[in-house]
């Protein structure tokens, strides 16, 4: 069954105001969601505010047991939910079940989490008092979600705040809301109480965001998406000091030293691109090769970029399907365009379909350090090589970005791996791997990619306010 209407307080909530969700891919009619107004914004930060006191008393052990009733649920339902993600976001079958999977691992390790919240007692230095810290939820939180990962990027907000103590609202992208609709169902039928997780679809979703942070009741805001909007999200946070964590854009470098292995470097680097097609924060966008292998490792990046069988979503063998709607793809058609008229040589892909759907072909392109693609997140199949001439070259190229959230090095000898990882300018950096999200590791960037961590064990942190009490004895 796919859920269309709102969830505030428990129940469904259906309004005359729709929004249609299409597969993008054919651009068939996968459902018409319900649009919530003011009326049902009101009531969502009611029922999250009305909830929050008894929810926050409620013991770490119940709390974990719900999150983990929810993942042993999803797990069971992986294939119908990934079936789901597929149609609305355009992904193929085995990246939406990847993910699908991953997503649930978040209310694993956060069930695992909730009764692990460590405080502290100790003496005071002058001998006058104890000092005690303990931790406390923050209260009703706002989290806003991603199309490109709408499994994974609402369990990793849901899960720490539920189990922390928190109550929540839920605003996930218009283009992909039907996945979260489904875990919110998945977690009611846990046994979550109601009012501990609404689910609001406005659009436009501007004043509907507004609303809520200026509500009193609402302290905390967790987002992920753009940068652009983030720096927006965080000028109306600071009107009144809500506390915010924000995991924004990202522009991957993948640097191949001299020394790496070019085969094992080759199928990282399908791993770091071609993952969700490209359209993740994590994907590697700009590849900085040695000039010593840039050719051979070009020509078989190519070679294995040609194999990839493009189709819907859920066709069969299907390994790239189409970007989330047509307006994504032609932004990654223009920056392609855009890269070759500045000089950028194609040699695979570069050409938009024709046919239907949302479909931007596997691209592999060289250009000069100076180009502007380099300076954009691709959030599509593209693979853009620049080749360097040292080590240092790399680092300061890979560094020349405001962005910050992940880097990927590869190379024969660990020393010079992790003298280069060292020093990028990032928040994670993946050694000789094309992949390292995990839920049990802490996920977030540097410089404008963000604030915060999610995930690991700072996840539930930013669910938490701590609090000293001074005690005489």
């Amino acid at each position: 069954m796919i859920h269309s209407d709102l969830f505030i307080n428990g129940e469904w909530v259906s309004t005359s105001n729709r929004h249609p969700i299409y597969d993008p891919s054919d651009n068939s009619l996968i459902a018409e969601i319900a649009v919530a107004g003011d009326k049902e914004i009101d009531s969502a930060i009611d029922a999250a505010a009305a909830a929050f006191p008894s929810f926050a008393k409620i013991p770490a052990r119940v709390r974990a047991e719900i999150l983990r009733k929810a993942f042993e649920i999803m797990v069971s339902e992986a294939d119908d939910l990934a079936r789901l993600v597929s149609r609305e976001n355009g992904k193929v079958f085995t990246d939406a079940k990847g993910e699908v999977l991953y997503a649930a691992e978040f209310f694993r390790w956060f069930s695992e989490e909730a009764v692990r919240i460590n405080g502290e007692f100790r003496h005071s230095p002058s001998g006058d008092k104890r000092i005690l810290v303990t931790h406390q939820p923050v209260g009703v939180s706002l989290l806003i979600t991603p199309w490109n990962f709408p499994a994974a990027m609402a369990t990793r907000k849901i899960g720490p705040a539920i189990a922390a103590g928190c109550t929540v609202i839920v605003k996930p992208a218009m283009e992909t809301p039907l996945t979260t609709l489904a875990i919110v169902d998945i977690l009611h039928r846990a046994g979550l109480p109601a009012g501990v997780v609404n689910v609001i679809t406005p659009t436009p979703a501007g004043p509907a965001v507004s609303r809520i942070l200026a509500d009193s009741r609402v302290r905390n805001l967790s987002f992920t998406g753009s940068t652009q909007v983030g720096k927006l999200l965080l000028k109306q946070a600071a009107d009144r000091v809500i506390r915010t964590s924000m995991e924004l854009g990202g522009n991957a470098p993948f640097i191949v030293l001299d020394d790496a292995n070019i085969d094992d470097a080759v199928a990282g680097a399908m791993l770091a691109k071609l993952r969700n097609g490209g359209a993740a924060c994590t994907a590697a966008n700009r590849f900085y090769v040695s000039n010593k292998i840039a050719k051979e490792f070009t020509t078989k990046l190519t070679d294995a970029m040609a194999k990839i069988k493009m189709a819907p979503g859920l066709t069969e063998g299907a390994q790239l399907g189409a970007s989330v709607s047509v307006k994504e793809r032609d932004k990654i058609a223009d920056l392609v365009d855009s890269a070759v008229k500045q000089g950028g040589k194609v040699a695979l892909g570069g050409l938009k379909p024709t046919g239907e759907g949302a479909f931007y072909p596997p691209t592999v392109m060289t250009v000069n350090s100076d180009n502007d693609i380099l300076k954009e997140e691709i959030f599509g199949p593209v693979a853009v090589v620049v080749t360097v001439d040292s080590d240092e070259e790399a680092i300061r190229l890979a560094n020349e970005t405001s962005y910050g959230l992940i880097s990927y090095v590869y190379s024969g000898a660990l020393d010079r791996a992790i003298r280069v990882s060292e020093a990028m300018e990032s928040g994670m950096v993946a050694i000789n791997r094309g992949v390292i999200s995990d839920p049990a590791a802490p996920f977030g960037g540097f410089k404008e990619s963000g604030l915060g961590r999610e995930g690991g064990f700072d996840g539930i942190h930013e669910f938490l306010e701590k609090k000293f009490i001074g005690v005489t004895i």
